[in-house]
């Protein structure tokens, strides 16, 4: 059926609310800086400045991950992906910020006990983290689990209470774990509303092993990756071959442990391949370039 000019006009006024002038969004864009990991990832965002002086553009560095990005930290099993999550949140707990953390994979009372841990480990004070820190735990309860729209409420709740500004959800995959077909809708609803309460958040991604380590594919397909701002990639190579051993200068059957961000539409970034390692104390510490790693062993 043909629409008449009235009916026209009346969607016309009904949608004209999404048309916006490039101009009008100046006043509601975020600013550009960095939300702090504590980890050498501070230094591997950036953005371009102009400099009026030497009239020439210049490189600054962002200082951590860009704020009010949401990004997807994916890996396979025992690469360090809920460490860095637990990490970021206490780092940023410790510095006075109130920090919303969605456990949908260890009980509450687990969680607790990880983050004492990271706390201690940071050197930084455990009161402090405990004050604000917020917990919302999806973990014990299977209908409130699959129903993303009450988890989603609950954060509402929870962010309007304690005035949170970063939130971390581990692992996203829990919310669609049996039900991949559902993985976009749900991850579009929880991206929608972060941003809409304009966090800086982390979502974990539980990899399948049918998928490439190296890739930003996770549970739910590329279909994730495609939706959040950006992605960094943990991934961990078993030294099993005198060749892996002259590559990378590992022992045999030792682990290479690596983190790459794979993409990020907020901030340029450093796109290398990153050696990192997991300490004695749980903690990430990224060192050096894997290609640097490599360089040195050739020169041996």
């Amino acid at each position: 059926m043909e629409l008449s000019i009235k009916d026209m006009e009346d969607e016309a006024k009904k949608y004209g609310k999404f048309i916006k002038e490039l101009g009008e969004l100046k006043e509601s864009a975020p600013e550009i800086f960095g939300v702090a990991t504590g980890t050498k990832l501070d230094e591997l965002f950036y953005y371009v400045e102009f400099d009026e002086k030497t009239q020439k553009f210049k490189k600054k560095i962002l200082g951590g991950i860009p704020y009010r990005s949401v990004l997807n930290i994916v890996g396979i099993a025992d690469t360090g992906k809920s460490v860095f999550a637990e990490q970021f949140a206490v780092y940023q707990a410790a510095h006075g910020y109130k920090v919303l953390f969605v456990t949908v994979e260890s009980p509450a009372e687990f969680l607790y006990s990880s983050l004492k841990q990271k706390a201690y480990a940071l050197n930084v004070d455990f009161d402090k983290v405990e004050e604000n820190i917020i917990v919302v735990d999806a973990s014990k309860s299977y209908q409130f689990r699959e129903n993303v729209m009450s988890v989603i409420k609950t954060m509402e709740a929870a962010i309007k209470k304690k005035h949170c500004t970063v939130t971390v959800i581990d692992s996203v995959t829990g919310f669609y774990e049996h039900r991949e077909v559902m993985a976009r809708q749900i991850v579009r609803a929880l991206f929608n509303f972060l941003k809409q309460h304009k966090q800086t958040a982390l979502f974990v991604s539980q990899k399948r092993s049918s998928q490439q380590a190296e890739s930003a594919e996770a549970a739910g397909g590329l279909a994730v990756a495609h939706i959040v701002d950006g992605t960094i990639i943990l991934d961990k190579k078993l030294i099993e071959t005198r060749f892996d051993q002259s590559l990378y200068g590992l022992p045999i059957g030792s682990v290479l442990r690596t983190i790459r961000i794979d993409g990020c539409r907020l901030s340029a970034h450093d796109s290398d391949t990153w050696v990192m390692e997991i300490t004695d104390k749980g903690l990430i510490k990224i060192k050096e370039k894997l290609s640097d790693v490599i360089k040195k062993q050739k020169t041996k």
